[in-house]
């Protein structure tokens, strides 16, 4: 089962303030459909202005990445450039 930290944000509304899970799944979508069985709704603001990083590398097209049960998984605000 991978490690998932959420952004204190998200989890103040969606976790009771709790932002580490462990939770199982073979890529990002997997954990976040898991993460809203527990969760309801917390998938719709995952999807907003997120990105994750996946044992330290940042993806910003991150849904279909996969994960191994070791991974540490973040979501992070998105960097946005221009």
């Amino acid at each position: 089962m991978a490690d998932v930290v959420i952004p204190i944000e998200v989890a103040r509304s969606f976790c009771e303030g709790r932002t580490d899970h462990t939770v199982d799944g073979d890529n990002i979508r997997d954990l976040v459909k898991e993460l809203s069985k527990l969760y309801p709704g917390i998938d719709v603001r995952l999807n907003q202005g997120l990105a994750v990083a996946i044992d330290g590398e940042i993806f910003q097209d991150w849904l279909l990445e996969e994960v191994a049960p070791s991974s540490q998984v973040n979501f992070i605000p998105a960097i946005e450039g221009g």
